[in-house]
């Protein structure tokens, strides 16, 4: 299993057969090289989507058509996705277990919102959610945009999972304390990688209050782009 930061909050995960880009963000990403677009994508079976934001789903129609890959997410937004784009789309809703060539992506709830950009402002795109993907011995909570919740206990108690993808840039999601907070009272990671930083100034730079906040042996990696992380 290979984990891959895209930068701000896009992933590469290679799990199973599958490769899943999540909320792929690489045109205008600031952190994002676009040189190396090419070996960002190569291989990619489906794109996730964790809600409709700019800075998750701007790039993924254009990405979808170009590399043939389906984009999977809550029904309301891939339906609207399929029926204005032509894409295809993989739809279901939380409490949903899909199998991505081996890997089974459950969605899960998050606290935040979710619209897209229309000619007379924002356009519900459906609910925000985060998902839990599991395969090769693993369970990879990724978050989402989110603050934390009391659905965590359950979450963390049902789906178990060890490596915990979670934003935790402060301003539009959980902050580095609130992240740890959450991590500590309701999860077992033995690993955590934050996300959704770094990206603007309004962002948190780096991942200090996370450490510090996680009980010992709980590893905390600050990823770098395109990097990978194996497992």
């Amino acid at each position: 299993m290979k984990i891959t930061w895209l930068g701000h909050s896009g992933f590469r995960i290679e799990v199973e057969t599958a490769v899943l880009l999540i909320d792929p963000w690489l045109d205008g990403n600031p952190m994002f090289p676009s040189d190396r677009r090419a070996e960002a994508i190569a291989g990619t079976t489906h794109i996730l989507l964790t809600h409709g934001h700019g800075d998750h789903s701007s790039s993924v129609v254009a990405l979808s058509k170009e590399i043939g890959a389906p984009i999977v997410g809550i029904y309301d937004l891939m339906s609207h996705l399929a029926e204005k784009d032509g894409v295809e789309v993989i739809g279901f809703n939380k409490g949903g277990t899909v199998t991505l060539n081996g890997a089974k992506v459950t969605m899960v709830n998050a606290a935040h919102s979710s619209s897209i950009g229309g000619k007379d402002g924002p356009v519900y795109a459906g609910a925000e959610a985060g998902f839990m993907i599991a395969g090769e011995g693993e369970t990879i909570y990724v978050s989402g945009d989110t603050d934390i919740m009391a659905d965590m206990e359950w979450m963390a108690d049902y789906h178990k999972p060890g490596i915990g993808i979670l934003s935790a840039g402060g301003h539009f999601t959980m902050d580095m304390d609130r992240a740890a907070y959450a991590a500590r009272r309701y999860f077992k990671f033995h690993t955590v990688i934050p996300c959704h930083y770094r990206t603007f100034p309004a962002l948190a730079q780096d991942a200090a209050a996370l450490k510090a906040g996680l009980p010992p042996g709980v590893r905390v990696i600050e990823p770098e782009v395109l990097e990978p992380i194996g497992f």
